[in-house]
């Protein structure tokens, strides 16, 4: 075999699945994975948000480095579902570098989403949960017009600006310019609780849920990359709604209320996860187990915080769930435990305290502004939290049952 090709082959895949929205420490393991398929003598990969780097010893003894900067990256599971499933053939039948080239080719030029139904997700995902937040019918309308607002202008800017500050920046700023134009003409009464919704559909927090739990894994690069990226989306969305406030004063202030109706809630939050579902490119069935996955995890959040009144606590349960059922669903479905993990997680992710922390800035209220930061980062640890206790207690049990079959093996 052409090894130097090989090794292209596979960093080929890898940087696709890191383009279409792998979590490092996951993609990481299928680059090892798929080095050791082709009988290497040695392998060392390392993989951070921006960077892929893999070195290895050929079985002819000739030592191999490649390395893939990483210049931008998004969400598409349908293809990382795909890049999954040619990994796992890599594995399996070690395909000479043609095949492989000939097999990553058919992934990468899979048919794309259809157009209209990406609308459709942005309109499920931010008016479902501008409802979820407490949203009128006539906010609701607004909530409609503004999420597709953002999915034009967001098609637009995606192929100009690689920037995540600016992209987000100007998607809050034309959004929350509508939201308080409309309230000023008498159309929407909550101009905030809109805005909550449509936050969701630019938010990043996940992002510093996933930085939280790699730091915790001592995987400090990626998570502080993670983290960082995460921030520099907040502060996107933070200056451009403070910079639409400023110009066309500060909008009306209701303070973050859940609607009242709790199955409104489990309903439009379903509904909204599987609009993000689609968002996020995932098709088939997976759609709706993201949506089944939302709505347990809600569920499991209101009783939680019935029995024991604590947002921390109500989180921390929330996120064991919806990391049990992901890893539960990636089993069933032979598919990357991110696609069902980051689709039904949403309803967790603290959208309204990013609101309310820059409205706290805008109006001069500190204390609202320390507050909202105190519950956003409170919230963000207690994913991150959950996610890793699932990581933890799945990989000691996968440990036990890959024992129980070779019996006898890493004993001293």
């Amino acid at each position: 075999m052409n090894y130097q090709r090989i090794l292209e082959g596979i960093l080929d895949i890898g940087e696709a699945m890191l383009c279409s929205g792998a979590e490092n420490f996951r993609l990481d393991d299928t680059l090892y994975r798929m080095c050791k398929s082709y009988g290497f003598k040695r392998y060392d990969v390392f993989v951070i948000p921006s960077n892929i780097q893999i070195t290895v010893e050929t079985p002819e003894g000739e030592f191999l480095t490649q390395i893939r900067h990483i210049e931008s990256a998004g969400i598409n599971y349908d293809r990382l579902d795909y890049l999954n499933n040619l990994a796992r053939y890599v594995c399996r039948h070690t395909p000479d570098e043609e095949t492989l080239r000939e097999k990553y080719l058919e992934v990468m030029n899979r048919k794309q989403q259809p157009v209209a139904l990406t609308y459709a997700a942005g309109i499920m995902g931010g008016t479902g949960f501008a409802v979820f937040f407490g949203c009128g019918l006539t906010d609701a309308v607004v909530a409609v017009l503004v999420s597709l607002l953002i999915v034009f202008v967001g098609r637009v800017l995606d192929k100009v600006e690689d920037n995540l500050l600016v992209y987000n920046l100007l998607l809050a700023f034309l959004s929350e310019v509508v939201i308080i134009g409309m309230a000023a003409l008498g159309i929407g009464t909550h101009p905030d609780r809109i805005m909550i919704g449509i936050v969701m559909l630019l938010i990043s927090a996940l992002s510093t849920t996933n930085g939280i739990r790699e730091v915790l894994q001592r995987d400090f690069i990626s998570g502080l990359i993670n983290i960082m990226n995460s921030v520099l989306g907040a502060a996107g969305i933070a200056f451009g709604i403070a910079l639409a406030m400023w110009l066309l004063g500060e909008g009306e202030y209701d303070g973050f209320i859940l609607n009242n109706s709790v199955p409104v809630q489990l309903v439009s939050c379903t509904v909204a996860c599987i609009g993000f579902a689609l968002w996020f490119r995932i098709r088939g069935r997976q759609v709706l187990f993201c949506g089944v996955g939302a709505f347990f995890t809600w569920a499991i959040y209101v009783v939680t915080f019935a029995v024991w009144p604590s947002n921390f606590a109500a989180t921390l349960a929330g996120g064991i769930f919806v990391a049990a059922y992901a890893f539960v669903m990636s089993r069933v479905n032979k598919a990357p435990a991110t696609i069902f993990l980051t689709a039904s997680a949403f309803p967790l992710i603290p959208g309204p305290n990013l609101y309310y922390m820059m409205y706290g800035w805008v109006s001069g209220d500190s204390a609202m502004a320390g507050n909202e930061t105190w519950v956003l980062l409170e919230t963000c640890l207690a994913i991150a939290l959950g996610f890793l206790i699932v990581d933890v207690v799945s990989r000691y049990v996968l440990y036990i049952r890959t024992r129980e079959k070779t019996p006898g093996q890493n004993i001293i």
